[in-house]
């Protein structure tokens, strides 16, 4: 179908917009073959399209045909695993997962974000400090080139071609460039790869058992100091799945929306650990808190699933909050994704603050998932100067975070808005050892032109 300019389906979260010259949504994965191989023998770009939750353009075209998988919808659920079409939100799969007390362990912070995506850009998200990315939970998967030719594979089933072999950062996330690692399996180049090598239409995911209980708190501490020896003291606790972080700006965004956030809160860490079968996980917490200097008092607690979910909401809050401010100003999201190895992790947050409080007072806000290292810097610019000026400020930070061992995108991708930046990870042999494998599945370099590389 033909496509309007001003179509939800040409943008995506940060504001990023592009065009296409027509829509497709086909609803089997037949159909897809079919379309991808009619415009591969016609030479028109392709751009795959999930749920529009991502936040560097990559489902974004800039011409060519656009064909959004959001009528892949399989969803089976199995004593371990499950199998899902590539339209299939998160929030679907969480609600299957655990009607049958299991627990899809993924956790990317958009929930409506669709399968499909977050196997593309290798997602993770507040659970990873225990159970990692998505790549550690994939089984399985149909992938469609864009030949025409689909391909089913399974962990162990190995590349039919060589495989260049690209160092990975130090930081225990990296979704930048092409997975080339040593003996990989064939379906590891396609996670991660930000729908430029071929296009996944079905997953079988592993699914866990569900924890019999959870310790949940939002933990406020008076300064940043304390939080960060808080973190450091409490990474080595068994059964720890969440260390999240915010920042005394990114809790002064919330306050209108939460009043019960205490005053003297300058940062807040969420935890969250799985309760082993003695249950004394609640008694070594308060030994625990009280020994980190916390706002004790003032910090809540779970007390049921209620909670928990309160907490989980409190916390997914903060990014609705920067793209509704972002986009009332009109700008595209200016946001990071750097991660570097875990004991750098005050340096890079040292370096992030001196510098914003030098040349951004007062217009950015820090949160994410420290137990990683992994910081989100969001800059809250509020013309295009300043937009211009944090971009400026983004590629420095990414050059610090290359700099100290890490990684210019943790879990979201570059997408087509940050491709400027893997050069500044990678030697130019090392993205020429990319753009051969990109050739060798799509030779005629159709499938989401301008992501991650410049077009050639």
């Amino acid at each position: 179908m033909l496509i309007a300019p001003d179509s939800p389906y040409l943008a995506d979260a940060s504001g990023f917009s592009g065009r296409a010259d027509e829509l497709f949504l086909p609803e089997t994965e037949a159909e897809v073959a079919q379309l991808l191989a009619q415009a591969n023998t016609a030479g028109v770009p392709v751009t795959i399209s999930g749920a529009g939750s991502g936040v560097t353009g990559g489902r974004v075209p800039q011409g060519g045909w656009l064909i959004s998988l959001e009528k892949l919808t399989k969803l089976e659920i199995h004593p371990g695993y499950g199998i899902f079409g590539a339209g299939v939100s998160l929030h679907q799969i969480h609600a299957a997962a655990a009607a049958s007390k299991q627990l899809y362990a993924p956790d990317p912070t958009e929930w409506s974000a669709a399968l499909g995506g977050t196997i593309a850009t290798n997602a993770s998200g507040s659970r990873s400090f225990r159970y990692g990315d998505t790549r550690r939970h994939v089984r399985a998967l149909r992938v469609v080139l864009m030949s025409g030719e689909i391909l089913d594979l399974r962990r162990g089933t190995k590349p039919p071609f060589e495989i260049p072999i690209v160092p990975a950062p130090g930081s225990t996330k990296n979704t930048a460039g092409y997975y080339l690692r040593p003996n990989i399996d064939y379906l590891d180049l396609f996670i991660g790869s930000e729908g430029t090598l071929g296009v996944v239409t079905e997953a079988e995911m592993d699914l866990l058992p569900a924890p019999a209980d959870l310790f949940t708190g939002v933990v406020f501490f008076e300064s940043d100091d304390v939080a960060l020896s808080a973190v450091d003291a409490w990474r080595p606790v068994e059964g720890l799945r969440m260390l999240e972080y915010l920042d005394a700006a990114s809790l002064d965004l919330l306050r209108p929306r939460d009043k019960s956030i205490p005053k003297a809160g300058r940062a807040a860490v969420l935890i969250e650990q799985e309760m082993g079968p003695a249950g004394d996980e609640e008694e070594a917490w308060i030994e625990r808190l009280e020994a980190s200097g916390a706002l004790l008092e003032e910090s809540w607690f779970a007390t049921s699933a209620r909670d928990r979910e309160r907490f989980r909401a409190f916390r997914h809050s903060l990014p609705e909050v920067v793209n509704d401010l972002v986009r009332h100003r009109k700008l595209t999201k200016m946001g990071s994704d750097f991660a570097v190895p875990i004991p750098k992790n005050r340096e890079m947050l040292a370096i992030y603050r001196e510098t914003l409080d030098r040349e951004m007072p007062g217009q950015y806000c820090i949160f994410g998932h420290i137990g990683d290292a992994h910081l989100h810097v969001n800059i809250l610019p509020a013309d295009e100067a300043q937009w211009t000026k944090a971009k400026d400020l983004m590629t420095e930070f990414a050059k610090q975070a290359v700099a100290l061992g890490g990684t210019v995108s943790a879990e979201h991708g570059v997408g087509k808005r940050k491709r400027h930046l893997l050069p500044l990870q990678f030697s130019a042999a090392e993205i020429e050892a990319m753009r051969d494998v990109k050739r060798r599945l799509d030779p005629n370099c159709l499938l989401g032109q301008g992501t991650l590389f410049d077009p050639l």
